[in-house]
């Protein structure tokens, strides 16, 4: 449903010993979540720099056991395991992270949606689809999707997918969760400063150890090695949804690997979206809907939202943003 690029939005953070000669900067890239990740921290020093990336792999691995529905031992699986049969209590944590989500799929009307997890694979990005999926294959792909079927009990902490063939999974927000929780985690071990980059899903906090902003460079959608602006990010979050690597052409029509849960065509007309917020996890989910609402729906929302702001290019390779990103290009 979503994969994160960086062919529009090409993030370019920089870290390296700073000015300050008493701090300097340590990086690590692994592989989380079936992703990449990389983790960037301001330390006292290298010893002290590497603990801190290995306590945020930890964490990121222990969400990781939480939400995955590919583990078998996780609660996530053992929700889906009783769709249709029975509610199943689970952890305060994942009954707060779904019931988010739930809130996001409100207010973007069910553009985002974690039991888009129910729909068949019926569309195919591996060169074996040979044509269209029939209007009755699609119909029959989304009959178990819909947020408003995942039932909550706060009182009891359990969670029921009401239909049997229901499935829940977090790939929309997942990454994004897990960046929150090991800068959380981070910041409450007093590190000063750091970046979690989670395949593009990325949070900071502080600044480079030279006392700088940590910058994103923005690529011009018409040239992805030029970079159009650069933008300060600070104490906040970008996640960006785009179409470029997973496509199908029929007909001369390009569809997108981005399936609208509510009606299981590919969403079209948008090239990327990236959203800037403070928590990691609402820009993961809201680039995902954003994609999918459209332009004006999509720039509308995000207008309505404190704290919240868009960068969105269309199909046709046109820049459009919401009302609080300045941008200055480069000369």
């Amino acid at each position: 449903m979503r994969q994160v690029i960086s062919l529009i939005f090409c993030f370019v953070l920089f870290w390296g010993y700073g000015q300050d000669q008493n701090l300097v900067t340590v990086h690590k890239t692994l592989k989380l979540m079936g992703t990449r990740f990389d983790i960037t921290v301001v330390a006292q020093n290298e010893d002290i720099g590497y603990i801190n990336i290995d306590e945020a792999t930890a964490e990121i691995q222990r969400i990781e056991n939480l939400i995955s529905a590919w583990n078998p031992d996780s609660e996530t699986s053992e929700i889906n395991r009783n769709a249709g049969i029975k509610p199943v209590q689970v952890s305060l944590e994942l009954f707060k992270l779904i019931e988010r989500a739930k809130q996001i799929s409100e207010l973007t009307d069910g553009a985002f949606d974690i039991s888009y997890a129910s729909m068949d694979q019926i569309w195919k990005y591996d060169g074996s689809m040979q044509s269209i999926p029939t209007d009755a294959e699609i119909e029959a792909s989304v009959a178990n999707v819909g947020y408003h079927k995942i039932i909550l009990d706060e009182d009891q902490q359990t969670v029921f997918l009401a239909k049997k063939n229901m499935k829940i999974a977090f790939g929309a927000i997942g990454k994004g969760y897990a960046a929150d929780k090991a800068k959380e985690l981070l910041v409450s071990k007093q590190v000063v400063a750091g970046i979690i980059n989670a395949a593009g899903d990325l949070t900071t906090w502080g600044t480079k150890a030279s006392g700088e902003k940590w910058l994103i460079g923005i690529a011009n959608p018409l040239s992805k090695d030029r970079i159009f602006s650069w933008l300060p990010i600070v104490e906040s979050s970008v996640a960006t949804s785009g179409n470029y690597e997973k496509f199908v052409i029929f007909n001369g029509i390009r569809y997108s690997h981005i399936i609208d849960p509510r009606t299981g065509w590919p969403s079209s007309g948008i090239n990327s979206v990236s959203i800037f917020a403070k928590s990691a996890e609402l820009c993961d989910a809201l680039a995902t809907a954003v994609y999918i609402m459209g332009k004006d729906a999509g720039l509308s929302l995000i207008n309505q939202l404190g704290g919240t702001e868009v960068i969105l290019v269309d199909s046709d390779n046109k820049i459009h943003k919401s009302s609080g990103i300045l941008l200055e290009k480069e000369n």
